[in-house]
């Protein structure tokens, strides 16, 4: 779960922002914008202009040839022409309806896809520029999805979703406007029930997604309560609970199945209320217009009255998309929420304004009156001073939690501080910028990471420019002659075709290519076996020599050349020294030493055996 609080747009216009804001990568393609929003026009317009072409088609053809035939008892002859003309008016809408419902899914589609590539782009650069902090609180996931579904969701309103409003209210626009140029009474009938049904609609739409959102919620908390309870089951057997933990199960259950019916019963009742409220409409245009249409005189013509009946069963298909919209668009809020969260996170790190860049540094590391927190109140360093010189190799060791790594991590300036200075060749390096202090680091972590490629793609990772033998060289330095012939040969995703031990020597092989001044190594060897720990031991030495170097050991005997060893204790430096100045006091590090040198005597004994 991530400790991160999303933004929330939780007012009563929390809509709006949400839109307004997302509208705007949109509008970064204006063309594309008017387009998709002039031929969705269009469409609109054309399916508007369909009855008054019916309307004029009845009154000036088929009712006047009735009425001929009525007076005379002769069928009137019709001229070809006038129905060829009206053939092609309707052939024409056909085409013209076509070509716009083709020229916006076109344009919607372009619109989705570089918008969704805007947004992702966007947030992968903000995860690049996110402090440390930021991912110690939040899970892989989380982060995941907000690039991948949440921004499949949000974009898909902008283009797709956006097709049913604009759709919708320009139908409702072009109809009634159409509707009061023939005949205001009938428009106003018809007009009357657009607010009702909107209405209906709205409402009926946010009860649907209510009880969806809840049966969701439910299903989660069931669906984890069942992977929880059959993982379990020994204990819940051993500890005669089966019954209440069923009750438990039932009662969830419960709850999951009144949220889905009520979904579904709204859902159930929510197209036929609207067809229901248009279907009253279209009764009223019927009875109110066809006593107008048979008075004498009569106050409208046939096919005024069959253009305003097919008006009024139109009305409510553009209601219910624009309902459809407002519902997607609530739906879809949680999901900008998470998306604009994540963009408006402030890095905690940034570079200071006047900061410029370090030359080449020597690697003196000094801590004054350093105090840390990673949490308000929990200390890890409290007024920590260490002078750490040039060219020298320090160890720290200590018991998990001592605080080691956090060194580790404020002196690569992944944190700062919270009280005190760090000054790197005597300036406080928060007066120089981070590319050039890290440009010149190099870092070996527990668990290495590869990325997809080759292993000279790896190795070369940080210095792109890197030729083939540099990289050899690297390789001879951290003892992995082994790569060598191996440099084209693919990794895998996360160095998956590889052992831990051979992705930890080419990490040790890119911290090498880099040339760093200051090199640490953080329990680098932890994870690999003996052989290849002697592998790496052998070019340790290389190494470090000329540089500044700082290790973190699980194994103690692997330290024991370096200059300085520093025993860490709660955020405090309880020893210092050499290993053979430590070993002579009998102190903390002595009896760490001699436990793990016991510990592993007795292993190789047992082994033996």
């Amino acid at each position: 779960m991530s400790k991160l609080t999303d933004k929330q747009f939780k007012s009563k216009g929390s809509l709006l922002p949400f839109l307004k804001r997302l509208l705007k990568y949109s509008f970064r393609y204006p063309k594309w914008v008017a387009g998709f929003t002039i031929f969705v026009l269009i469409v609109a317009l054309v399916e508007a202009v369909y009855p008054l072409v019916w309307l004029s088609l009845l009154d000036n053809i088929i009712v006047p040839a009735v009425e001929q035939y009525k007076n005379t008892g002769v069928m009137p002859g019709i001229e070809s022409t006038k129905l060829i003309t009206y053939g092609l008016i309707f052939f024409g809408l056909g085409i013209t309806l076509s070509l716009s419902v083709f020229c916006f899914i076109n344009f919607a589609g372009k619109i989705q896809e570089y918008v969704m590539y805007d947004i992702r782009q966007e947030l992968f650069k903000k995860l690049q520029e996110l402090s440390f902090s930021f991912f110690d609180k939040s899970a892989v996931g989380w982060l995941l999805s907000r690039i991948s579904s949440d921004t499949v969701k949000v974009t898909e309103l902008i283009s797709w979703s956006m097709i049913e409003v604009v759709w919708g209210t320009g139908m409702i626009i072009f109809c009634t406007i159409s509707m009061f140029i023939y005949n205001w009474k009938l428009a106003i009938i018809i007009t009357v029930t657009i607010p009702v049904l909107s209405v209906i609609s709205v409402k009926i739409r946010m009860l649907i997604l209510k009880y969806s959102r809840e049966a969701r919620k439910y299903n989660s908390e069931m669906t984890a309560r069942f992977n929880e309870h059959i993982n379990g089951v020994e204990v819940n057997k051993s500890l005669v609970q089966e019954e209440r933990v069923s009750e438990d199960f039932e009662l969830l259950s419960e709850k999951m199945k009144v949220s889905s019916f009520k979904a579904a019963y709204y859902q159930a009742i929510f197209m036929p209320l609207v067809i229901f409220g248009g279907s009253i409409a279209a009764a009223l245009v019927i009875y109110y217009g066809g006593s107008m249409a048979i008075a004498v005189p009569a106050a409208i013509t046939v096919g005024t009255l069959a253009a305003f009946f097919g008006y009024a069963t139109m009305i409510f298909e553009p209601i219910l998309d624009i309902s459809r919209f407002y519902s997607q668009a609530q739906n879809s809020i949680s999901a900008g929420e998470r998306i604009f969260s994540l963009i408006d996170t402030k890095a905690l790190i940034t570079d200071n304004e006047n900061a410029d860049d370090y030359e080449r540094i020597f690697g003196d590391i000094k801590f004054e009156d350093v105090s840390f927190h990673y949490e308000e109140g929990k200390s890890v360093l409290k007024n920590m001073n260490l002078h750490i010189e040039a060219g020298t190799s320090v160890a720290l060791v200590g018991e998990t939690g001592g605080g080691k790594s956090t060194i580790i991590n404020l002196i690569c300036r992944f944190y700062e501080p919270t009280g005190g200075v760090i000054k790197i060749d005597g300036i406080d390096y928060k007066n120089k910028t981070m590319h050039s202090l890290r440009s010149q680091l190099g870092v070996v972590l527990q668990t290495p990471h590869l990325f997809s490629g080759t292993v000279r793609e790896n190795i070369s990772y940080g210095r792109n420019e890197a030729e083939d033998m540099e990289i050899i060289n690297a390789l001879q330095i951290v003892g992995a002659e082994d790569f060598i012939q191996r440099l084209s040969e693919q990794v895998g995703e996360g160095g998956e075709y590889l052992s831990m031990g051979e992705k930890q020597l080419i990490s040790f092989a890119r911290a090498v290519l880099a040339d760093p001044r200051i090199f640490i190594m953080d329990e680098a060897t932890s994870s690999v076996d003996t052989l290849t720990e002697a592998r790496i031991q052998r070019g340790i030495s290389g190494i470090m020599e000329g540089r500044t170097s700082i290790v973190i050991a699980h194994r103690l005997s692997t330290i024991k050349h370096c200059d300085r060893i520093l025993v860490i204790n709660k955020g405090r430096i309880i020893e210092d020294g050499s290993h053979y100045v430590l070993m002579k006091k009998h102190g903390v590090y002595y009896r760490l030493y001699t436990r793990q040198l016991r510990e592993q005597r007795e292993k190789e004994i047992i082994d033996a055996a």
